[in-house]
């Protein structure tokens, strides 16, 4: 028998329980019945980033970044690029610290674009500064 998994619909926010084994069979979410995998970093304010984190079992790695930062851009395709490489073993997500001044603040966000990796709902390895996508996805594999 197959482990199962907690995932959250990038869509409804619905929780979902999928057997590790399917997780690149394209699951589907069983309230929204939309993809839990598009293949692109999810946008989450606050609320979205603590039931992420909090809910799923999937780690999850965040950028940490702002619009106005130059080096947050540069690394905004590798990130997009990533995560069509590192689904769905994990969730990729990006956090606007210009909106989300209270998640900056609770994880000590100095300088951006920082990337932090979370698994079982704690932090597990953080990075500062822009990486292409090689970079960034041989930083993440290292730690999981």
């Amino acid at each position: 028998m197959s482990e199962s998994l907690h995932i959250v619909c990038p869509h409804c926010g619905g929780i979902n329980r999928v057997p590790a084994n399917r997780l690149g069979s394209a699951p589907k979410c069983g309230k929204c019945h939309q993809p839990l995998f598009t293949g692109h970093p999810l946008a989450l304010d606050e609320a979205a980033f603590n039931r992420h984190l909090q809910r799923s079992d999937l780690p999850m790695l965040v950028d940490f970044w702002a619009p106005w930062c130059g080096p947050c851009k540069m690394m905004a395709p590798a990130f997009e690029q990533a995560a069509a490489q590192l689904e769905p073993a994990l969730r990729l997500v990006k956090v606007n610290t210009e909106e989300n001044q209270n998640l900056a603040m609770q994880y000590g966000i100095r300088s951006i674009p920082t990337l932090a990796l979370f698994r079982g709902g704690r932090e597990i390895a953080r990075t500062a500064g822009a990486m292409d996508t090689r970079g960034l996805i041989a930083w993440t594999r290292q730690y999981l």
